[in-house]
């Protein structure tokens, strides 16, 4: 099968995705939306995989361009005559690719698209309908985001829910006499980004290390509310206790992983994270906002727990409660890598997508 990717850039999980097709036998085609804006994947574009040139591809989207993207992209179909589209996220690739009048469309929704930008404006309501309603399928890595394509006008017979998952034999467990005896370590890599809450994170560190000499905190990534973030941790005279690793490549990030006692997501949007299910592997107990995704993971007191979403004092209370048992985390973190065993081995989880391509091209 003839496949056009079309995504806004190219990630971690474009790469994986992009490998996956190519591997399942399809001839694939990318095409970026903003290019080198979203450029944030260190790994070359796998074999085998064909970059497309186009009109797009070399700034931030603007619904100015609308128009002359949407017939470029048209054009594009005409001369590459896929047989399946696949496209994500909904309001952006996914929308030029309904406009293009090109159908089979597979619609796959990032997370944000549905928990975060439908709710912009009525403009951007508008076009998930709009897009939503033309797709020929849809996929998403979460109940709460296939919910939410439905109550938007998807066919609830057409979506199918994997989450994306994460490679078990690259995440995987330390051994337990690699633990660190002394002090406790605290760690999130989430970007710093409103919708992903590490201000409050912030926030519940300077409440936890005001009670504890012994707590650290490891931040990845960066972000817009960085200058923000570090007032914060400055002002509460922790800041000499956060180590801050920036950007990490994929190779070495599970060793990220195994220095921390539990992670921490203070999301207030999400998918199925990957990065919850790259700690759950890495045996790490998780202590995540009680957000609907979240829920589908997180059992509390068994893999970890939940904090109520964007509540400071909460988040320092659950902290404190975990590092009170520290005894009881080693089988938290047993627990945490079944739970990636049973529902997050990419694996397997990218033979349901190989699945419904066989269906669409039928």
């Amino acid at each position: 099968m003839k496949v056009l990717y079309f995504s806004l850039g190219y990630c971690t999980h474009d790469y994986r995705f992009l490998k996956s097709i190519s591997e399942g036998g399809h001839e694939v085609f990318f095409v970026q939306l903003e290019g080198n804006q979203r450029q944030v994947e260190s790994r070359p574009v796998p074999e085998n995989v064909s970059m497309v040139i186009w009109k797009g591809g070399r700034e931030p989207f603007r619904w100015g361009n609308l128009a002359k993207l949407t017939f470029d992209f048209r054009r594009l179909t005409r001369e590459i005559k896929p047989d399946l589209i696949h496209a994500g996220p909904i309001q952006t690739c996914a929308f030029i690719a309904v406009l293009s009048g090109f159908r089979p469309i597979l619609t796959m929704s990032w997370g944000f698209d549905l928990m975060d930008d439908v709710h912009k404006n009525k403009w951007w309501e508008w076009v998930t309908r709009y897009t939503l309603k033309r797709s020929t399928f849809f996929t998403s890595d979460a109940n709460v985001t296939c919910n939410m394509a439905v109550k938007y006008g998807m066919d609830a017979n057409k979506t199918v829910v994997f989450p994306w998952g994460v490679d078990l034999e690259h995440f995987r467990m330390r051994n337990a006499e690699g633990r660190s005896k002394a002090g406790f370590m605290l760690f999130c890599n989430r970007s710093w980004e409103t919708r992903y809450g590490v201000d409050v994170l912030a926030r519940a560190f300077v409440m936890v290390a005001q009670q504890r000499e012994d707590v650290g905190l490891i931040l990845l990534n960066g972000g817009s509310q960085g200058a923000h973030i570090r007032q914060l941790l400055q002002s509460g005279g922790v800041l000499d206790r956060v180590t801050f690793g920036g950007q990490i490549s994929q190779t070495d990030l599970p060793n990220w992983y195994h220095m921390a006692d539990i992670y921490i997501s203070p999301s207030h949007v999400d998918g199925s994270s990957v990065s919850l299910m790259e700690a759950l592997a890495c045996g790490l107990p998780c202590l995540v906002s009680d957000i609907p995704a979240n829920k589908e993971w997180i059992v509390e007191n068994e893999n970890g727990w939940l904090f109520r979403d964007g509540d400071a004092n909460h988040l320092a209370e659950k902290i404190l409660s975990a590092i009170s048992q520290r005894e009881n985390l080693p089988e938290i973190g047993r627990a945490s890598r079944r739970s990636a065993e049973m529902r997050a081995d990419w694996k397997k989880n990218a033979e349901v997508l190989m699945n419904v391509y066989r269906s669409l091209g039928e």
